[in-house]
């Protein structure tokens, strides 16, 4: 498999089936229409237990890609056996859709969570956890400011806080070393009617993320809005400019060796959280890449450990 393939399999991990539909069937709701759009959430729970915590999963895929069956049938599992109901949501996708748009969507499943979980899902409306990976760990940083009152808890695997930073402002070094994508190929790779599910998305739309990090312009793209005019116009977008001593319990999750989301992305919401005083643990993990935990907790030990330390917090804190 050559580099750029292995990129594309792990950046889309997160919105890959895991599973055949026949060995996990969730109850699927609505929780949103916009312009004619069905927006559905994915509710699964052992049994019939009632006031349960509730994990709300967060699919990534760069908010191009990906849909709610995203979620690992492993890491699922482990959830549900930890105790924990899940709910796995989509959310409409760019560059069909904005960020704002996108942001919107995130807040309205989690305030469907917290008004139809209880009946729906058997969960405790107090009891709520948000994980994401990746974009996925975006839009989880983003959930700590979306409830009122918030989330009793973040986890977010090689997420960001800073969506406007060179990093995804400028053309990037690992991907301009890729072919060249033409703006005609990277927008023939796209649509223009919403979407909430690359299911239902042209397909390649990889081409699209890559044509944006080899030129910088995925704030533009993705946004709506030139980051060089409008700087303030991402303040609100982006986590780190948002922090307060009464952000959730945070737990961030990263690969030293991160080529897609840079380690440093991490470390500087690290250093934003300890700066307000908001509790936060984080792992950095030495030799690993994007997407290190799609190697599966049977065959990597550390991966293992690191959904170990996942629950510990959980039960710390949710």
């Amino acid at each position: 498999m050559g580099t750029l393939s292995r990129t594309f399999s792990i950046l889309m991990l997160m919105g890959s089936v895991a599973w055949s539909e026949s060995e996990m069937k969730p109850k699927t709701y609505t929780y949103k229409v916009v312009s004619g759009l069905s927006i559905e959430l994915d509710v699964y729970q052992k049994g019939e237990d009632e006031g349960l915590p509730l994990i709300v999963y967060i699919h990534g895929g760069a908010l191009i890609g990906g849909n709610r069956q995203g979620i690992k049938k492993e890491q699922l599992n482990l959830y549900l056996d930890s105790g924990y109901a899940v709910i796995s949501i989509d959310y409409r996708l760019a560059p069909e859709s904005k960020i704002p748009e996108i942001i919107s969507d995130v807040r309205d499943a989690l305030e469907w969570v917290r008004d139809k979980g209880p009946t729906e899902a058997g969960i405790d409306p107090d009891r709520i956890a948000v994980i994401g990976h990746s974009a996925g760990g975006y839009l989880t940083l983003m959930s700590g400011r979306l409830l009122d009152p918030p989330p009793k808890a973040l986890v977010s695997f090689y997420g960001y806080g800073d969506i406007v930073g060179d990093w995804y402002a400028k053309p990037d070094p690992f991907y301009s070393k890729q072919e060249q994508v033409t703006v005609d190929e990277a927008m023939a790779s796209v649509g223009v009617d919403p979407v909430a599910s690359d299911k239902d998305a042209p397909k390649n739309r990889f081409r699209f993320y890559l044509y944006c990090r080899q030129n910088g312009l995925w704030p533009e793209l993705v946004g709506g809005v030139s980051p060089n005019e409008n700087p303030e116009f991402f303040v609100p977008y982006c986590p780190v400019e948002n922090v307060t001593k009464s952000y959730p319990p945070t737990l961030l999750i990263h690969g030293d060796q991160d080529t897609d989301v840079p380690v440093e992305q991490s470390l500087l919401m690290a250093e934003t959280l300890m700066k307000v005083g908001a509790p936060f643990d984080s792992m950095i993990l030495e030799d690993r890449g994007h997407g290190f935990d799609g190697k599966g907790m049977e065959k990597d030990e550390k991966v293992r450990e690191v959904f170990e330390s996942v629950l510990e917090f959980l039960k710390k804190h949710v």
